[in-house]
């Protein structure tokens, strides 16, 4: 069954009817007619319980003894049927911040994550009666989202830096997560305007272990990049005075003076020269 919108009698028109039930009381009162003073106050007394007034982004779910009748959205001042249960359902966008759960990466590393969802009431109808407690269900689902997205990648990879991992994927991880609870609460009624990775770390047992391991392979790429630039300026350096005929080298004057480039440049430490007043050779 879908959503049915409803728009119930104005408030205003029969608030208009009490006020000429309250002027039959007051005849009655004058005429000294008890009958007419009680039926006119049982009926307003029915039809005050009757009135119901619908805030922007907001909506009432309607049933008669149990019988879906319809849903309200439209703001304003109303009168239903008094026998009608109202069920108030709130349209206004909602944010989510699960709890960091702990769980295993593709990798099976344990991991800390969070997640927080943007998210608010698309159909009453499923809302109010598909689910128990659609609140209730939106924070289940988004927790087993996490977990199972946790599970489907991993937290970083140093090896293939082309795959997609929870740190350096965040776009597709967080679109992936969209799509997953988008697909999960539809059956609710429910609408995920936004979702996204709230919190992300290695759990305690191993962070301070990942931790080194990342110092390491960061200090390998930067060895990396100051070798690469090193024997590059050697080569231009040998190249140049070769071109100019500044000096002429031997194979043993390339290899001191590819040697000392060598150092000088990828130390870590400032180096102290050593001027040389003779030969090459002394």
């Amino acid at each position: 069954m879908k959503e049915l919108i409803i728009k119930p009698f104005s408030g205003y028109f029969m608030l208009l009817v009490c006020l000429l039930l309250i002027g039959g009381i007051g005849y009655g009162a004058f005429f000294k007619s008890p009958f007419l003073i009680i039926s006119a106050a049982l009926v307003l007394l029915f039809l005050f319980s009757g009135f119901f007034f619908i805030n922007p982004n907001e909506s009432r779910v309607l049933t008669l003894f149990g019988k879906y009748v319809g849903s309200v959205r439209d703001n304003g001042f109303y009168w239903a049927n008094p026998f009608y249960a109202k069920q108030k359902i709130s349209l206004r966008a909602r944010n989510f911040e699960s709890e960091r759960v702990k769980v295993n990466d593709k990798r099976g590393n344990p991991i800390l994550i969070s997640v927080i969802t943007v998210w608010r009431v698309r159909e009453t109808f499923k809302a109010a009666f598909e689910v128990d407690n659609y609140e209730a269900f939106v924070k289940l689902q988004s927790d087993a989202a996490v977990r199972n997205l946790a599970g489907a990648y991993s937290y970083d990879n140093f090896e293939d830096h082309h795959e997609i991992t929870l740190r350096s994927g965040m776009d597709e991880i967080n679109h992936a997560l969209e799509s997953a609870l988008a697909e999960r609460l539809d059956m609710a009624g429910i609408e995920v305007l936004e979702a996204r990775i709230g919190y992300l770390a290695y759990a305690e047992e191993i962070a301070s272990a990942m931790l080194k391991r990342q110092q390491a392979e960061a200090i390998v790429a930067a060895r990396h990049k100051i070798v690469e630039g090193a024997v590059s300026m050697v080569e231009m350096a040998l190249a140049d005075l070769s071109s100019k005929k500044i000096i002429e080298f031997d194979d043993d004057k390339k290899a001191t003076m590819v040697s000392n480039l060598m150092v000088v440049l990828c130390s870590d430490k400032d180096v102290s020269p050593v001027v040389n007043t003779g030969s090459l050779y002394q």
